[in-house]
């Protein structure tokens, strides 16, 4: 086993880890979301946001691991922040830095290992973004621009304030972060031609709620509606809420025609909740789907204003069924 070198930086790149203040904080939606979006498109059984301290890596975010940090000695990831790009490691066993690991030869058993650097401010590498195996693989080029492009969206949380991006009530994102998020993934399908459609989900009883009984009800009632999206749809889907009463899934890998189906599990299970809540006023959705095309859409801030005009248009039909709209 070969132990990482000390970058060149050390006391500089310690220094920028330090003032982002993350180290031993807890476990947060904003990096959880990548991590879990890495794991399902990379069909890897573990996916990491690992920060290089002193003498150890600490996970920030952590998918397929139970463990929150190991010694900085045994790291891949203390070797993957010397790099400006990816370090990938096909077969640990084959790799002289590597084949005594006791992170190879215990577990997790590392075969296949890939980690993208990432920068704080200044440019220091603080940590990484990985993906481990415990079967060997490679990496064809477009897996390492979509791992690198996944890796930039752990660096913008990194240093943007997450009271920007994230909603207080219910802990994901708000519209800004949504959209931050949703804007690379819609490039990324843009290029693979993976489909996507965003789902709006509009709470009609809000306003009634947080009249009647205040606005830790009505918050209350969010994070109920937030549960029940999140034990609905995929890892992989980006959630967010836009605003009070307006919830957003961007779903990707799933076919138009499909979405409807999801989304009668999800009001199906809102059905569920207000038959055992007995509140004054239930939890009531209307909802629309929109197809993403890049033709017709930018941004996701104009999918988002394509599926707010049609969402005004309509009005919560008998059946309680999503209408899906390609434009």
């Amino acid at each position: 086993m070969i132990k990482p070198p000390t970058p060149v930086d050390e006391l500089l790149r310690l220094e920028t880890l330090r003032n982002l203040k993350i180290l031993d904080t807890d476990p947060e939606e904003r990096f959880d979301r990548i991590t879990r979006l890495a794991k399902t498109l990379f069909n890897t059984p573990i996916a990491l946001v690992s920060l290089v301290d002193a003498d150890r890596q600490w996970f920030k975010s952590r998918q397929g691991l139970s463990a929150r940090q190991t010694p900085r000695e045994i790291s891949f990831c203390g070797h993957a922040i010397l790099n400006k790009e990816p370090l990938v490691v096909s077969d640990a066993q084959d790799d002289e830095r590597f084949a005594d690991n006791p992170l190879v030869t215990e577990d997790p058993n590392i075969r296949f290992y890939a980690g993208c650097p990432l920068s704080g401010p200044g440019g220091h590498k603080v940590g990484t973004l990985c993906l481990i195996d415990e079967k060997p693989r490679g990496m064809t080029k477009d897996e390492l621009n979509l791992l690198k492009e996944l890796g930039r969206l752990v660096e913008e949380e990194l240093v943007v304030a997450d009271f920007l991006k994230v909603d207080p009530a219910t802990g994901i994102s708000n519209r800004a972060g949504f959209a931050m998020v949703a804007d690379h993934l819609l490039s990324m399908c843009a290029r693979n031609r993976v489909p996507a459609s965003i789902l709006l989900l509009h709470n009609i009883n809000h306003e009634f709620i947080s009249m009647a009984n205040g606005g830790d009800e009505s918050d209350r009632v969010a994070i109920e509606i937030t549960q029940l999206i999140l034990a609905t749809f995929h890892d992989s889907d980006v959630v967010g809420r836009l605003s009070h009463d307006l919830f957003a899934v961007l779903v990707t890998g799933t076919q138009h025609h499909d979405i409807g189906t999801i989304s009668d599990q999800f009001l199906t299970r809102v059905d569920e909740r207000n038959s055992r809540s007995g509140d004054d006023y239930p939890i009531e959705i209307e909802s629309c789907a929109i197809k993403y095309d890049k033709k017709l859409h930018e941004s996701t801030e104009s999918l988002i204003e394509n599926a707010e005009s049609v969402l005004e248009d309509i009005a919560l039909d008998a059946t309680g069924k999503t209408l899906l709209s390609s434009a």
